[in-house]
């Protein structure tokens, strides 16, 4: 492990750090053994102690937020955490990469490899895409090895997250059609941060489910890149997205078209012999589907897997939080990769039930 200051502790500063996702990072890392969070930055709450903004922290966290001065962001911190929205992520990201520090980026910036799709998606001019092969995509399961050497890793979306661990095992098999993926999402309100909005109002959302960005949601490309690439043939998905009116988690659920029914039990062995090495993602036995209480604010994906025989489909659940394993937990899992610690370092525990 790399010793970086006299503590032998990883200095890390947090950009963007008074969103949702912001805070769930200052939550985990607070209790992290081997990490000193060493800058906090947030335009709209610069001098004010991180605990009068979020009273949760008090005893915990005890520092204020600072203004955004990338000199004193490099300064005091080893690794840095970008929480900020997409398309402000790439003007700072390579001033600290030249500086010699790693990255680890909460947006979408660097997610996507071909920067004429990430400018379709996002209606955005890509400033940096010379960074964009180097980044590397940090779902655990999938690139560790290439996580573990990375000077800047793009944080994966939460929908993607949840769609790719459960679709991994089954795409690069010949059981199924790759030209028919439907996938229905469905993710609390805290999915849409923490700007207010007059959709995300409580008279808004409560008892009221809506489909949006049908279609057109931006975290198509991500899972149709990296679907493509495990399959190693070009794949297209139909993916709807869904608020629910509930804080936190996200439940995705996949149809896809079998060309033939396997065995009994023969899909759940897969995915176990896939997974078996994997701390954070948990499949549930034949006939139980995954559901977000029991993810709740741990950093798993739980998985079910149940076969239609009636129309030779098979029907995936994946659940996972959407602030933990959708974003700041799986960062710190990637961080944890980064620096050789145990990969379950800061983030050993259960979801809370009820």
């Amino acid at each position: 492990m790399e010793i970086y200051n006299i503590e032998g502790m990883i200095k890390v500063g947090i950009v963007g750090a008074s969103g949702y996702t912001g805070l769930e990072l200052i939550r985990i890392l607070s209790k992290h053994p081997e990490i000193k969070i060493s800058i906090l930055t947030s335009e709209r709450y610069a001098n004010s102690s991180v605990s009068s903004i979020f009273p949760s922290l008090l005893g915990w966290v005890d520092m204020k937020y600072k203004d955004f001065l990338p000199e004193e962001i490099i300064d005091k911190s080893d690794l840095i955490f970008t929480a900020l929205p997409h398309k402000k992520a790439m003007s700072i990201i390579p001033i600290f990469l030249k500086s010699g520090k790693r990255v680890i980026d909460m947006s979408a910036d660097y997610r996507i490899k071909d920067p004429h799709i990430y400018e379709r998606w996002y209606s955005n001019i890509h400033t940096s895409p010379e960074l964009l092969n180097s980044a590397v995509y940090g779902l655990p399961e999938i690139y560790r090895a290439e996580i573990k050497s990375a000077k800047l890793v793009a944080n994966p979306g939460c929908y993607p997250t949840s769609v790719i661990l459960a679709m991994a095992p089954l795409i690069k098999t010949d059981l199924i059609y790759n030209d028919s993926i439907i996938v229905d999402s469905k993710s609390g309100i805290s999915g849409a941060g923490r700007s207010p909005d007059l959709a995300f109002q409580f008279a808004e959302c409560n008892e009221n489910v809506r489909a949006y960005s049908i279609s057109v949601h931006r975290h198509i490309p991500e899972i149709e890149q990296e679907l493509s690439i495990l399959s190693g043939e070009d794949i297209k998905v139909s993916f709807t997205p869904h608020l629910i009116p509930m804080t936190r988690g996200l439940l995705s659920t996949i149809y896809v078209n079998l060309r033939e029914i396997p065995m009994e039990g023969y899909l759940l062995e897969r995915y176990k012999e896939f997974y078996k090495y994997e701390p954070f993602v948990r499949l549930m036995e034949e006939g139980r589907s995954a559901d977000t209480h029991n993810v709740t604010t741990s950093n798993y994906c739980d998985i079910g897997i149940n076969v239609d025989v009636r129309t030779k489909r098979v029907v995936l659940t994946s659940a996972i939080d959407n602030l933990v394993k959708g974003a700041s937990g799986q960062a710190v899992q990637n961080m944890n990769i980064l620096y050789g610690f145990r990969e379950d370092m800061g983030l050993e525990c259960p979801g809370i039930f009820p």
